[in-house]
Parts: structure tokens; C-alpha cells; sequence
């Protein structure tokens, strides 16, 4: 559909605990509130795009990114969310390197992965 081709995506992370969550993403990830109502909070992101941080009441985190965000510099980024108390997960057997970022073999993207507060997964990705 042309008319989906050019509107702003909208994503949505669930949380169980909103007042505990949304520190992380306005202060450790530096997300701009653009909005606040009774059910989810709302990002700013790159582009136009937003994110709803969305109230779920016993949510339960899966294994699996939900959200990630394209970086020019994967190793700057990683050091600069560190610096903000953020801690990056280390997977066994992926063969990460120290700062918990991964290359598949034969190179292209590197991949590094975090958690909120929910234990939502959450990357950083910097395409070949």
C-alpha cells in the first residue's frame, strides 16, 4: 500500500511497570516524551517515527529483540549507553567480543543487545 510507503512508523514496547520504564528510555537512551496519557507514554524517534511505551499488567519479556535502532558506529554507541549504566548481553556460544558486540561470520552487520527495565530485548545495529 503506496499510503503505509511514506506515513511514520509507530512501534510499541510493553511494560509492566511504566513508572519504572520510562527513566530508561528518557534518561539512559536520551528518548524525547512527546506525549503522556493514562496508557503509554510516547518517544520521540529518528525520521518521524515514535514509540509507545504501553502499559501491559503482568507483562512478561520475550527472549527476542522488539526494538532496535540502526547506528553508524556500533562500538561508540555501546560505550556511550555504557556510560549510562547500561549492561549488554552476553549470549553463550555467539562469540561477541568484550563490549558484548556481534558479527556474524563473513562479516556484514554487528549486532549488540540490552535489556529495559521489563527485560524487553532491545539492540544496537550497524549494517556492513
Amino acid at each position: 500500500m503506496e499510503l503505509l510507503q511514506t506515513a511514520s512508523p509507530v512501534s510499541f514496547v510493553l511494560t509492566a511497570d511504566r513508572t519504572r520504564s520510562k527513566p530508561f528510555y528518557a534518561g539512559a537512551l536520551g528518548l524525547k516524551i512527546v506525549d503522556e496519557d493514562p496508557f503509554a507514554v510516547t518517544f520521540a524517534l529518528a525520521g518521524g517515527a515514535i514509540l509507545r511505551l504501553t502499559d501491559l499488567p503482568d507483562h512478561q519479556a520475550q527472549g527476542f529483540t522488539v526494538l532496535g535502532w540502526n547506528v553508524p558506529d556500533i562500538g561508540e554507541a555501546v560505550r556511550l549507553l555504557r556510560d549510562r549504566g547500561i549492561t549488554f548481553r552476553i549470549y553463550d556460544g555467539f562469540g561477541q567480543d568484550a563490549e558484548g558486540i556481534w558479527e556474524p561470520p563473513g562479516g556484514g552487520a554487528k549486532v549488540a543487545w540490552f535489556s529495559d527495565p521489563d527485560g524487553n530485548v532491545l539492540s544496537l545495529t550497524q549494517f556492513g
